[in-house]
């Protein structure tokens, strides 16, 4: 087994946290080994089918039942197409404990640049309240930092990734350092007059987007060309990814060393320092375990991932993780929780069609238990994706007569999708599988967390007042739909390791540095504990570009 010791930093992981850890680590003069477990795909030539229409995309861009069934169980359930196949994660070669525990959805990426690939791009700040929602509902495990803490750094990471959207002034929603935001079409300006009439205090704004509508020269990235054909990977740099923005300032360091292919097993650790020794891993092309060290060591491997190499990391023969001392090692896991959705029909303004196809569209802020004496039989809160739209009609026929028909338009519609918070459960946890393990040796990870009544009491008003909302602007034919509700498909998990000045209650102090480790920092979701309702990528990178300036000025000191 080689070992190396030519690092002065080590990041686990290279999506949106684990990007940002590189740049800000190489940026301060660190030489730095980012080891990631996906495959290399390069900035630009690695997108196979970026520009490509369906006609030039294998099985038409339409995952045949085959694949899923054998190789792509998250298929099943959306995400993944021919064209962005390469991105996502092999079901089949890297599985996960699906039998035991509760129904688990874990999306997972197969590349180097994560989940940078795969994301939404939705950007959102917290707010105060988030932060302070724990402790105002009396549920343990208090926010260690508050908003006033991140302000800074939010401020630092929107300026240099590029965030379209519109100043607001919403307690609940702060405004970001704003790109101008991507227009509204003429049947969401008509929209969003008439349900702000009818429900005054309620706002529907612009979308909040990594996506940009200015160019920066300075990364070589240009603005969105508005084909919405991001999940196939952007060649302009349009959006944040690592590919196109962080990776790019690592290397341009010289301080960066990558590898990919890399799968990171388990940290060796030194009880008596209190300190990570070393990372080993697995090259998954040829076998060979290797263990490197370094001075400090960054987690981002993505939420599970990381809490799975964390449960992994313990002396041989114990069951019981180096770095778990709390005991809340693994619990406390969350998502959100969605698939309410409603639409409508909004009549009139058919000689209006919309130019290009926009990444997103509109924003229908929380607007429940802001603060008010409210009634509801849940706590926290839910805010709606969504956006108005014409379908091109469907061929009919052959000949002149199909194509003419096909130059056609439906009426307008609208349609948006409910995103809520679900509440840290302490049962709501993950664990190792002591008798199943993966083809690196890594045991299998177990799935125990559900949605509850908090939860479902929240979707069931989510979907109630998406129907009052559309009913009272107007709209004909208002339908709503529920789907299953599973913890994991809406790829925003969080928890596992999170924050909290107690050491005998959380993994992590609010500099993201382990209670029991002073060189590891983590700051992917496992940090969280709390999940507000808002998409929670801008604040991963935050944290992280926070933690890394904390980080080195322990190296500098001594401290570390």
């Amino acid at each position: 087994m080689a070992s190396t010791d030519r690092f002065d930093a080590i990041v686990i992981g290279s999506g949106i946290s684990g990007g940002w850890a590189a740049k800000e680590l190489t940026e301060k003069g660190l030489r730095v080994l980012m080891l990631d477990r996906g495959h290399m795909v390069e900035h630009g030539e690695g997108y196979t089918y970026d520009g490509k229409p369906a006609y030039e995309v294998p099985a038409r861009n339409i995952m045949p039942d085959g694949l899923k069934e054998s190789d792509y169980f998250i298929a099943q359930h959306g995400y993944v197409a021919p064209s962005n196949q390469a991105f996502y994660n092999n079901d089949r070669l890297n599985p996960y404990d699906y039998e035991g525990g509760s129904k688990f959805y874990w999306i997972r990426p197969a590349a180097v640049g994560g989940k940078s690939l795969i994301w939404g791009r939705w950007s959102f700040r917290w707010s105060a309240a988030d932060f302070e929602a724990n402790k105002r509902d009396g549920i343990g495990g208090h926010w260690p930092i508050g908003y006033d803490d991140l302000v800074p750094w939010y401020s630092y990471v929107e300026k240099y990734i590029g965030v379209s959207g519109s100043r607001e002034n919403l307690d609940y929603l702060p405004d970001s350092e704003f790109q101008p935001p991507m227009p509204m079409n003429v049947a969401e300006k008509w929209m969003k007059a008439r349900l702000e009439t009818a429900f005054p205090g309620r706002k529907m704004i612009h979308a909040r987007l990594s996506n940009m509508t200015e160019d920066k020269p300075d990364q070589n990235r240009s603005k969105c060309q508005m084909r919405n054909q991001c999940a196939n990977g952007c060649s302009f740099g349009a959006y944040f990814s690592t590919q196109a923005v962080t990776l790019p300032a690592a290397r341009a360091t010289g301080r960066l060393t990558l590898r990919s292919d890399a799968v990171v097993t388990n940290l060796e650790y030194d009880r008596d320092a209190k300190k990570v020794t070393g990372v080993r891993f697995v090259d998954a092309r040829t076998g060979q375990a290797e263990v490197v060290r370094a001075k400090v060591v960054f987690l981002n491997a993505s939420t599970m991932a990381s809490v799975q190499i964390l449960m992994n990391s313990r002396a041989e023969g114990s069951a019981r993780s180096h770095f778990d001392s709390s005991g809340t090692l693994g619990r406390y896991v969350m998502d959100h929780i969605f698939r309410v959705g409603v639409k409508g029909d909004i009549p009139g303004m058919e000689e209006f069609i919309e130019y290009g196809r926009r990444p997103g569209s509109i924003y229908v802020p929380r607007f429940r238990n802001n603060g008010r004496n409210e009634d509801l039989g849940f706590r926290r809160g839910y805010g709606y994706q969504g956006g108005a739209y014409r379908e091109p009609s469907k061929p009919v026929g052959f000949g002149a007569s199909m194509k003419e028909g096909m130059r056609r338009y439906s009426g307008w519609k609208f349609q948006m999708g409910a995103f809520g918070e679900c509440l840290p459960y302490e049962d709501n946890h993950v664990a190792l599988n002591p008798n199943k393990a993966d083809r690196f040796g890594m045991p299998l990870m177990q799935f125990n967390v559900t949605f509850r009544d908090n939860e479902l009491r929240m979707m069931a008003d989510a979907r109630e007042q998406g129907e009052k909302m559309l009913r009272a602007a107007g709209l004909k034919n208002v339908q709503s739909k529920v789907r299953e509700h599973v913890p994991g498909d809406a790829i925003h998990e969080m928890g596992g390791a999170r924050m909290g000045d107690d050491p005998r209650a959380s993994v992590l102090n609010k500099w993201n540095q382990a209670h029991d480790a002073s060189n590891l920092f983590v700051t992917d979701g496992a940090q969280m504990a709390s999940i507000s309702c808002v998409n929670p990528s801008l604040t991963f990178m935050a944290l992280t570009a926070r933690a890394v300036d904390h980080a080195v000025d322990g190296l500098k000191s001594g401290a570390i």
